[in-house]
Formats: C-alpha cells, sequence, structure tokens
C-alpha cells in the first residue's frame, strides 16, 4: 500500500511553507504523483447558474484578479517539488471556494495534505470550516499541519517521511480503523510508534479482553512494530480525551498523530465530535485523520 497521488492544498496563508515541505516528502517517499491546487474562491455553483461570469466586464476583472493571486500563491511549488526528488507533479489553477473544491478533488487522490485553519490569515478561498469540512466530505484521509511550526519541526518537515515518530490514538471505531489504514504508508516508514488507549474498561465492548491487543497484531503483519500505551483520559468530558492526547504527544515528543475524526455534516454545517475539534484547535504537530 502507498499513496500514489497526494493532493496538496496551496494558498498564500502562514503555513504554506510547511505544508508544501511535507506533502513533498510524502510523494517522494512513497513514489507518488504530486497535484499542488489553488484555489479562487468563487464557486463552481455560480457557473452551474451564470456559465458567463467572465463576460461581465466588472466580474472579469474581479476574477482575474482573483486568479493571479491563487497562481502567485503556486510559485516555489514546481521547485520545492523537484528540489524534494518528486518525479511526477503538477499545479493547478480552480475556479471554486477551497473547502468544496479540496472535497471534490480528493475522490482522486489517495491523500489530502492541508493546513490547520489559522483565523489571522484571509484567503478568500478558505472558511474557518476548513479542515472540518474537507476531513467529513471528502472521503479520504486528511494529513493536516499546524500552520505555526516551530524551526525544527520546518526543518524536518523538508526531510523523507521516513523518520517519524508516530503516536495512533486507538478507540476501536470505524474511524479510527479507517485512520489506521490509512496511515500504514507513514507507520511503515516510521522509527517508532505507540497506540494510545484511553479509559479502555470504559469500552469493553469495542476493545475486548485484551484492549489493543488485536490492533498490534493486525500492525506487526504490516510489518509495524508498536507499543501500546494504556491510559486515564479522565472520561468525565470527551474533550478531556483531546487535551490528553495532546499532552501524550508532547510527552512521547511525537511529530505525527494519527487518529479517527469524528462529526458529520448538514448542509454547509459541520459538526465535530469533542475529541477532533479540540485537537484541531490545539495540535502542534501534524495530524492525519480520517472519517
Amino acid at each position: 500500500m502507498s499513496y500514489k497521488t497526494v493532493l496538496l492544498h496551496i494558498d498564500d496563508g502562514a503555513g504554506r511553507d510547511a505544508r508544501m515541505a511535507l506533502a513533498a516528502s510524502v510523494a517522494q517517499a512513497c513514489g507518488g504523483h504530486l497535484t499542488g491546487v489553488a484555489l479562487t474562491g468563487v464557486s463552481r455553483l455560480l457557473y452551474q447558474h451564470q456559465p458567463d461570469l467572465d463576460a461581465d466586464p466588472n466580474l472579469s476583472l474581479h476574477l482575474n484578479f482573483l486568479r493571479e493571486r491563487a497562481a502567485r500563491a503556486l510559485g516555489g511549488f514546481a521547485q520545492q517539488a523537484s528540489s524534494a526528488g518528486v518525479a511526477s507533479f503538477e499545479q493547478r489553477v480552480v475556479d471554486d471556494e477551497a473547502a468544496g473544491g479540496i472535497s471534490l478533488l480528493a475522490r482522486y487522490a489517495d491523500l489530502v495534505v492541508i493546513s490547520q485553519y489559522n483565523a489571522a490569515d484571509k484567503s478568500p478561498s478558505v472558511m474557518r470550516d476548513f479542515p472540518a469540512y474537507v476531513l467529513l466530505n471528502s472521503g479520504k484521509p486528511v494529513l493536516i499541519v499546524p500552520y505555526a511550526l516551530s524551526q525544527a519541526q520546518l526543518a524536518q518537515a523538508h526531510h523523507p517521511a521516513a523518520a517519524r515518530n508516530v503516536l495512533v490514538s486507538w478507540n476501536g471505531s470505524k474511524e479510527a480503523s479507517r485512520a489506521v489504514s490509512a496511515a500504514l504508508p507513514l507507520l511503515q516508514r516510521a522509527g517508532q510508534v505507540h497506540v494510545a488507549v484511553f479509559d479502555a474498561q470504559l469500552h469493553a465492548a469495542e476493545h475486548g479482553d485484551h484492549p489493543g491487543a488485536d490492533l498490534l497484531q493486525y500492525l506487526a503483519r504490516h510489518g509495524v512494530q508498536a507499543k501500546l500505551l494504556l491510559l486515564d483520559g479522565g472520561a468525565t468530558r470527551r474533550g478531556d480525551i483531546g487535551e490528553a492526547l495532546l499532552t501524550q504527544v508532547a510527552e512521547l515528543s511525537a511529530d505525527l498523530l494519527v487518529m479517527g475524526a469524528y462529526g458529520h455534516s448538514r448542509l454547509r454545517e459541520t459538526i465535530l465530535g469533542g475529541v477532533t475539534r479540540t485537537v484541531l484547535q490545539s495540535m502542534t504537530i501534524p495530524v492525519l485523520m480520517a472519517h
């Protein structure tokens, strides 16, 4: 199993360089094709109802400005991909808003790479619910990169995806299972892998008599030797699990977190589970999530 197509969202936000570096390192390590996409923020739905938008001089001027801005965001992508050793890559400017556009394009990719939402960025195509929407609507695993990385983390993002200390959050759910399966190409290249199970005694139906044991066997069959951590998450509130998980990330000096994404969509409203929301708000390392 490998990532043969990696889809990368590109804008001019603060996390752009780290996001490009990490996506390029993953594509290079997996021998995959890397597609960098910048979106204008003009919803495709407008074209469905008014296909001649470019015929209006005022609208055309504004559209051209947005397209030029998106094209500028792609600057340096080809050079960075080439420098990282990515053999196959392309870049596109797409007329759409970020969440819907990336979610559609994700149907033809194995992995999507985006950034954590940053309220300080003023990208016209990125809304506050961008990461949540992509997680819940793309149908693919999503690698989310913090918008603020330390210099050491930024330097590591330029290295091949092999030297990683990975923490897997496991609760026996279908979302967690999808995340683990989707992360196998990275887990197989990791230096060490820990599997964290919180409050196993409260979820015996999901975990069985030996919490985490079946997952460790599954990983071992894929060539991944993992260590099991049975932890107390303070189960009185679901949000406590998210905080406990991030504390474990810090204690282990993990540089990648793998977990399921929990929530649902209703029209354009995205409602996330407490743990997912906590991690998306407070993450300090890249997180691979799957819904």
